[in-house]
């Protein structure tokens, strides 16, 4: 486990947040990855407020990371395999603005990696339509109720049967074939 002292940390919102926990779980050199809400204006949002649209809060991961073991590009890298880039009304099966995408970035530096990470992914040729992820300052992040963390582990069956109907996993193998789950940065298409 890190120092949290020295930890970065990176927010993304990608639809449902409990689908975004495990593609970064697994990464060496990241330490925690929290669902939460970000990008909202009230204080301490409940998660049923936020999913029935009631607030302009995203569901979001924070990702704690050692950034000389995996880099922020690295984690941006992981963040557009998981997601469909070109979809301003949700994700798969989740819709509405609640499960719409973002980067939410903490810094100068993390904002022009964010906007290289876009702009490299626009040009890549993986989409053929417009690339409507938004690049936001961070403000705050609530974390989710206990419920919702690791809840990929703690009703697996439930998250496993969500997930196979959801249309995510079938979307990113049409898209990124054998590449879906490579962390390597993006590359033109050929």
């Amino acid at each position: 486990m890190a120092d949290t002292e020295s930890m970065d940390y990176a927010y993304v919102a990608g639809g449902c947040f409990w689908c975004l926990e495990p593609p970064y779980e697994s990464q060496e050199g990241v330490y925690e990855v929290v669902s939460g809400f970000s990008g909202g204006e009230i204080p301490d949002p409940r998660y049923e407020d936020v999913a029935r649209g009631n607030t302009r809060y995203l569901e979001v991961v924070r990702i704690g990371f050692d950034a000389s073991k995996i880099s922020y590009a690295q984690i941006l890298d992981i963040f557009w395999r998981q997601i469909d880039p070109t979809d301003d009304s949700g994700q798969f099966v989740d819709r509405g603005h609640q499960y719409s995408t973002a980067i939410f970035y903490t810094s100068e530096e993390q904002k022009k990696i964010a906007e290289d990470s876009k702009r490299n992914l626009e040009e890549s040729g993986w989409f053929s339509r417009p690339i409507v992820t938004v690049i936001r300052p961070f403000t705050t992040f609530y974390p989710a109720d206990d419920y919702h963390q690791d809840y990929y582990k703690k009703s697996a069956f439930r998250y496993k049967y969500y997930r196979s109907r959801s249309g995510r996993d079938q979307f990113r193998i049409a898209v990124w074939g054998d590449e879906a789950d490579q962390t390597d940065p993006i590359e033109k298409k050929q």
